[in-house]
């Protein structure tokens, strides 16, 4: 049983008709891939009917959906028939909706529901990645309709932010630096949307489909702001490789099982580096992938970024070229400009205009993800002190009380041939509210 007082939060991306393959008999035996769930209506309705009512079964507080065309559905049904099957059939059960769909009509689209009896929307908006693969993200800043925290002298309402996105799938490597610029953005944007609005610290949850697993540099990325892997917290599990393949949430469409759906939290009393500090890192751990996938060892990379200076040392052009080579700047989606000539001023540590052997070691290719990725700034944790010391102060946050996906299978890292809702298992978590102490940085 769920405690009135806990929050839970289900992201499930529902695979569209339009991209189910039914792979029909044809001739001998051999499959049809051409044949297409979206071409008969009874399928579609039957499997989305089915998924409805297990989301109405778990009764979320918050329901994040991604699918492709899920927004568009009249490109190829001619009405909004299944966007309005789960709008109706959510809103009945007490829950308001918003959708949104993928930018320059690319076909990918979000759905994201709150219980009305759990929380009231205080701001909802919209983030559009035109620029970034087309992608698109929601923020929702929601607060709880009754206390989720009750003690002798106070009640708290708790406000939350959270956010649902399905990440571009990385069809090669190329686009590492696209995906990285995708999730840069939208933790740009809850800063700057904190900032103005002059918000108290409070928990952030990211949901979606990240299209990336636990060894992406997505992932670090993200742990290196101090989000951490909802699932993974609630099963123990580490960033470790042990650990990489002890569960999956989807079978691509090149066959292979992977765990690439997250519920990510962000409390208000762990350690965050400057984002911006964090995306180079991430970036110069991107640019150390490529060159370690062509083969280069230290002293070739080295020799590579160093082109054709005379010199023992990287200038700046020839760090421009190396990028467009890598496929960092070269590509639309990639880094501009003003992205490269930050990552230079990073690299030339000393700031004499080049990078030479040490530099580059230690900036680029001995440079670790994170320096306190699980430091708490919390009651016998706190960087400065105890919990009792001149600036601190108290928050709302979450701790991380269960996570089950969906079927149990998966959790084992298997994917059962008979489960047929979708090509994801959908991820449920479940948080319990705690007060906790935090430092004014």
């Amino acid at each position: 049983m769920i405690s009135e007082r806990c929050v839970s939060c289900t992201t499930f991306n529902i695979f569209a008709p339009i991209y189910k393959r039914l792979g029909e008999k044809v001739g001998r035996g051999n499959l049809d891939q051409s044949c297409r769930e979206s071409q008969y209506r009874a399928y579609w309705q039957s499997r989305n009917q089915s998924i409805i009512d297990r989301l109405l079964g778990d009764r979320s507080s918050i329901i994040c959906l991604q699918a492709r065309s899920l927004s568009l559905l009249e490109v190829w049904l001619g009405n909004e028939e299944l966007v309005g099957m789960y709008e109706k059939r959510l809103g009945d059960a007490g829950y308001i909706s918003f959708k949104l769909a993928r930018t320059n009509n690319r076909g990918d689209g979000l759905l994201t529901a709150v219980r009305r009896d759990h929380f009231r929307i205080i701001n909802y908006r919209e983030l559009l990645f035109n620029d970034f693969g087309d992608r698109v993200a929601q923020l929702l800043h929601v607060e709880s309709v009754v206390p989720l925290l009750q003690g002798p002298n106070s009640n708290i309402h708790a406000q939350i932010i959270i956010v649902n996105t399905h990440l571009l799938f990385p069809h090669d490597s190329s686009l590492c630096i696209v995906r990285l610029q995708q999730v840069y953005k939208i933790l740009l944007y809850i800063e700057t949307y904190q900032k103005e609005h002059n918000l108290s610290p409070m928990p952030i949850v990211l949901c979606g489909d990240w299209n990336g697993s636990k060894r992406g540099h997505v992932y670090k990325f993200l742990r290196s702001q101090g989000f951490v892997s909802s699932y993974d917290t609630a099963h123990h599990y580490t960033d470790s490789d042990a650990d990489c393949h002890k569960w999956v949430s989807h079978r691509n469409h090149r066959g292979n099982i992977c765990g690439v759906d997250f519920i990510w939290l962000l409390n208000p009393n762990m350690y965050r580096k400057p984002l911006r500090t964090s995306w180079s890192e991430a970036v110069f751990g991107i640019i150390k992938y490529l060159l370690q996938a062509a083969s280069l060892t230290n002293d070739d990379a080295f020799a590579f970024l160093k082109a054709d200076s005379l010199g023992d040392y990287i200038t700046y052009s020839g760090f421009c070229r190396a990028l467009h080579q890598l496929g960092i700047t070269s590509q639309p989606d990639g880094l501009g400009p003003e992205d490269a000539k930050d990552l230079w001023f990073q690299a030339d540590i000393d700031g004499n205009g080049v990078v030479n052997y040490e530099e580059f070691m230690k900036l680029i290719w001995s440079r670790k993800w994170s320096e306190h990725p699980n430091e708490i700034l919390g009651p016998g944790n706190e960087r400065g002190g105890s919990a009792t010391s001149i600036g601190k102060h108290q928050a709302f946050g979450f701790s991380v009380k269960d996570a089950v996906l969906f079927p149990p299978e998966v959790e084992k890292g298997m994917w059962p041939e008979d489960y047929s809702l979708s090509d994801h298992a959908p991820l449920t978590v479940v948080f319990s509210p705690v007060r906790m102490s935090y430092s004014q940085s």
